[in-house]
């Protein structure tokens, strides 16, 4: 990714540099594993264990080459999400990328527009379908420290707020499209170019729902 001026959310951003030096990257679960269908817990410490888990999810995320990445999408069922994303769909070379965590993160709808842009995720490698999405939300929840906190976002911000609080919630982007389109989109997955989780094999032989 080329150098790109990020704005630190307040009170969630942090240092990117300072995730990087502490975190280690983790493979990615993808659709399949059970950890990406069932609702994620509170987190109820919000210790050292919390802390180094987002620095690793930020790590993971930099070598998935995502805009945000949710705790079970490297195998932890906890209700947190990381992002570093921009608010247009354009990704404008001089536009201000966003950066923090939300623990416990609660969407909540802020504006009557909704858009219908094509989404893709880490989960569902190589993959992407049209889903409406609302495009002005906040998302609340709290920081590292277990201080509240509130992050509007608009339009591609939006989404990935949207997007990886479905996650925690145990849902895909897939899970909202109709059968025929999910089908589809599974038809389209490809080879990540990221360290994957191999999934476990079902009795039937398959490994994804």
């Amino acid at each position: 990714m080329p150098d790109i001026e990020i704005h630190y959310d307040i009170a969630t951003g942090g240092d990117l540099d300072a995730h990087y030096a502490r975190g280690e990257s983790r493979p990615i679960t993808v659709v399949g594993n059970p950890v990406l269908h069932e609702p994620c817990a509170d987190v109820t410490d919000f210790g050292d264990d919390l802390a180094r888990l987002v620095s690793d999810m930020f790590v993971s995320m930099r070598t998935a080459r995502g805009v945000g990445l949710a705790a079970n999408q490297i195998g932890v069922p906890l209700r947190v999400f990381v992002y570093l994303c921009p608010e247009s769909y354009d990704r404008a070379d001089d536009e201000v990328w966003h950066a923090g965590h939300v623990v416990n993160p609660v969407v909540e709808v802020t504006g009557g527009a909704t858009g219908a842009h094509a989404e893709g995720c880490l989960s569902v490698p190589g993959a992407q379908a049209v889903l409406p999405r609302a495009a002005h939300v906040t998302v609340r929840g709290f920081d590292l420290a277990g201080n509240p906190v509130a992050v509007p976002g608009r339009d591609l911000l939006a989404r990935c707020f949207q997007h990886e609080t479905d996650h925690l919630g145990g849902r895909l982007y897939i899970d909202h499209l109709t059968p025929e389109a999910r089908e589809t989109a599974l038809g389209e997955m490809s080879e990540p170019a990221y360290p994957v989780v191999t999934n476990p094999v079902a009795a039937d032989g398959s490994t994804r729902p």
